[in-house]
């Protein structure tokens, strides 16, 4: 078979209008599929690039860290102080009572010695 300019080829008209359509379905297929792909490479970039800058420290952002590292060390050396001045209330009390204790021995002391020296001098 020769095929040159001039060679002819019958096709029905609804072959035609079937091939011209299948090929403009294809067309606007693939397009839209490349499409979704570049909104979804699009939307993973944006995506990745936010969440670099989100974990980027700023310098404002590291001074807070440090301070509330420092807040948090000075909040433990409170609590240690607080719980050993509870330990001290404790003791304190046990004290109090102790010296209220001596301190009426004391005026018991203090008042059999001051009749034994009126027995003695000879007052009754």
């Amino acid at each position: 078979m020769k095929i040159s300019e001039n060679t002819s080829v019958s096709l029905p008209i609804r072959n035609l209008l079937a091939i011209v359509g299948a090929v403009a379905l294809g067309v606007w297929a693939y397009f839209g599929i490349v499409e979704r792909l570049n909104l979804l490479e699009t939307a993973d970039k944006l995506q990745q690039q936010d969440l670099l800058e989100a974990s980027a420290q700023r310098p404002i952002d590291q001074e807070q860290f440090l301070l509330l590292e420092h807040i948090a060390e000075g909040l433990e050396k409170l609590t240690q102080r607080v719980d050993n001045m509870m330990n001290n209330k404790v003791n304190i009390e046990r004290l109090q009572k102790d010296f209220e204790r001596l301190y009426i021995d004391v005026e018991k002391l203090k008042d059999s010695v001051r009749s034994n020296i009126g027995k003695l001098n000879g007052d009754h």
